[in-house]
């Protein structure tokens, strides 16, 4: 019987105990004696989001599929346990074994948004893990990232032994292989890292060395040795039907964020929009078979439990055989008391006829993200959704029987205008007036129309990392424009308007676009009090500020000012198959308010091909 790292004592003194002492259905036990490998999953947020990410349910049931490797889980603690912690020197541990994480061979930890950059730290400080690579002897485990964030991953260059670009399904087991040969051989822990280094997707930071220009901006960045490679190309799963797929997935004692079965449809983007960083380094689409999915369904609803299904994907209603899916789940989930959610959809009359499937009885409200008030707008930002789409499909919504709608906006984009902001609200005002215009007697009570705001930050590896982002200041000057906007309409009591924090923004802005000098803010602010940035209530600007001032860094420098087009990003030494050519022509175009048609109607070469299959293969030139 397992022995638990916290005493009952402890247990009945913290909030939500069951996040650390696993058990769970579906969690994978084995005998540490009779693994060569023993791995430690972390996601660095609390155990309720970190149980909701798809990626590390697929990389654990992966990994526990070999006999030679162990893996674990592991969260951030909250801060209440986290006090304990540090006060009684019990070192940070995992849920399968309670064993220390200190002394596992891996910890991998996913980044999968920057303000989560903090509690990385937190991770490596509470179980007792040098917090710079360079410090780490032969016992320390090799801590490797990967995730999205690892697009640009400067800025914590310092903090990790190894990153893996791309996804995961492909090259572990090498990397693996090579870590066992490398203990029979007797090398070191540097023997390993250049072994690594030749993986193709494996990024080894300390291999690398850049340089600056006087003016602050990157004159250079190059391997050290022949090991490391110049380019480190993203690994990518193209054989997508064939991929690891976990059929039990591990199930949460406490309701996570997204407590449902999830199955994954497909993977990348045909839309372009030219914010989104996720539709270019995800390139190209990959669909999965129909009559896979509906196996996989099965077996995963078998196995959990669970009474809700989602099908997960960039844009749901791009799947192909989205309606024959639709329709065999409705037909299945019906029986079992099992309802469906289909996240990620566009504001058109194929994805309400999907919704309409699945709420045939519950009518709550739908979610669209037009991203922009204006027509200007949205082909600035290459949407592809014309204000037509937008009223009618939400006429088609109403004479549905809905009548709440959400509607996501940003603010500061490039080119934006206090004329586009206030479109925002006249959008806004379009969309209700639609549901009073349908006759009293079919409206289904009184309309709600929610319009939020985030704020634009220009990711690495999309048309927008050239452009400027705004300051704190403009961004709250333009949410108090579309307030006041919203406010001056005629249907004003059918509006509700919320935006996001312009602080957090502008830092998400520096940790995404920032070199390896900004990891000394980062440990800066997170000696000082900083974890849990992405929780509003923990969020501390005075410790990032004093950070910043701290290392003589602007944070202005990264976020507020327009690159050169042949500006040296920290971040270009990665391939990610979207060619840095075709980003300056959809910046280009981006300013000249053009739109680039989706990948099914036109290939516009960005480079994605070279992976093979995938939509763009079906495209003329």
């Amino acid at each position: 019987m397992r022995k638990l790292a916290l005493s009952d004592e402890i247990l009945l003194s913290i909030e939500k105990p069951a996040r650390y002492i696993g058990g769970e259905v579906n969690a994978v036990m084995k005998d540490p004696d009779k693994v060569d490998i023993r791995f430690c999953m972390c996601f660095p947020d609390v155990y309720e989001i970190g149980m909701s990410h798809l990626g590390i349910q697929i990389l654990y049931d992966m990994f526990n599929r070999r006999e030679d490797v162990w893996c674990e889980r592991v969260y951030s603690p909250w801060p209440d346990l986290d006090a304990i912690l540090r006060r009684e020197k019990i070192p940070l541990f995992s849920l399968e074994s309670q064993s220390p994480v200190r002394d596992f061979d891996f910890l991998g930890i996913t980044i999968q948004y920057e303000m989560c950059y903090t509690n990385i730290l937190q991770i490596l400080d509470l179980a007792g893990i040098p917090l710079h690579g360079a410090e780490r002897g032969e016992a320390d485990p090799v801590v490797i990232g990967g995730g999205p964030c690892t697009y640009n991953p400067e800025p914590l260059a310092e903090f990790f032994d190894l990153f893996y670009i791309g996804e995961g399904e492909v090259v572990y087991g090498a990397l693996f292989d090579a870590y066992k040969e490398n203990c029979r051989q007797g090398g070191s822990r540097e023997d390993f890292l250049k072994r690594a280094a030749q993986i193709p997707g494996i990024y080894v930071p300390s291999l690398y060395r850049a340089s600056y220009h006087e003016d602050g901006t990157l004159a250079d960045f190059h391997p050290l040795c022949p090991e490391a490679p110049e380019r480190v190309e993203k690994q990518l799963v193209m054989d997508f039907d064939g991929a690891p797929y976990p059929e039990a997935p591990v199930v949460p004692y406490l309701k996570a964020t997204q407590d449902r079965v999830v199955l994954e449809i497909q993977r990348g983007c045909i839309r372009g929009c030219r914010f989104c960083q996720a539709g270019m380094i995800y390139r190209p689409l990959r669909e999965k078979q129909l009559e896979g999915l509906k196996k996989k369904a099965e077996a995963i609803l078998r196995s959990t439990g669970y009474e809700e299904i989602s099908l997960s994907s960039l844009s749901s209603s791009d799947y192909t055989e989205l309606p024959e899916l639709l329709d065999f789940l409705i037909s299945d989930c019906r029986q079992r008391h099992v309802n469906i959610s289909l996240p990620s959809l566009r504001i058109d009359a194929f994805s309400l006829d999907a919704m309409s499937k699945v709420q045939d009885v519950k009518k709550s409200s739908l979610t669209f993200a037009p991203e922009a008030g204006s027509q200007r707008m949205r082909d600035v930002i290459n949407k592809g959704l014309t204000e037509e789409d937008i009223l009618n499909g939400a006429g088609q919504a109403f004479a549905g029987g809905w009548n709440k709608v959400k509607l996501y906006f940003m603010l500061g984009l490039p080119t934006e205008t206090e004329e586009d902001i206030r479109d925002i609200a006249r959008l806004c005002e379009k969309v209700a007036e639609r549901y009073y215009n349908i006759p009293k007697e079919q409206r289904n009570g009184k309309c709600q129309i929610t319009a939020s705001s985030s704020f634009f930050v220009p990711k690495p590896f999309t048309p927008f990392q050239w452009a400027a982002m705004n300051t704190q200041e403009e961004f709250l000057e333009k949410a108090g424009i579309l307030k006041e906007e919203i406010r001056a309409q005629k249907n004003q009591k059918s509006l509700r308007y919320n935006y996001h924090e312009a602080d957090i923004s502008v830092l998400e802005g520096v940790l995404a676009r920032g070199d390896r000098r900004v990891g000394a803010v980062i440990e800066g602010a997170y000696r000082r009090g900083a974890f849990f940035d992405a929780w509003s209530e923990e969020f501390r600007p005075e410790c990032w500020e004093e950070a910043f001032r701290e290392q003589g860094i602007d944070p202005a420098f990264y976020t507020a000012r327009e690159r050169e087009i042949d500006e040296l990003f920290p971040w270009d030494f990665i391939d990610t198959g979207v060619s840095r050519k075709f980003l300056e022509r959809e910046w280009k175009r981006a300013q000249e308010e053009a739109v680039t048609p989706n990948c099914r109607q036109n290939c516009a070469g960005c480079g994605a091909r070279k992976y093979g299959g995938g939509v763009c293969y079906a495209a003329q030139d």
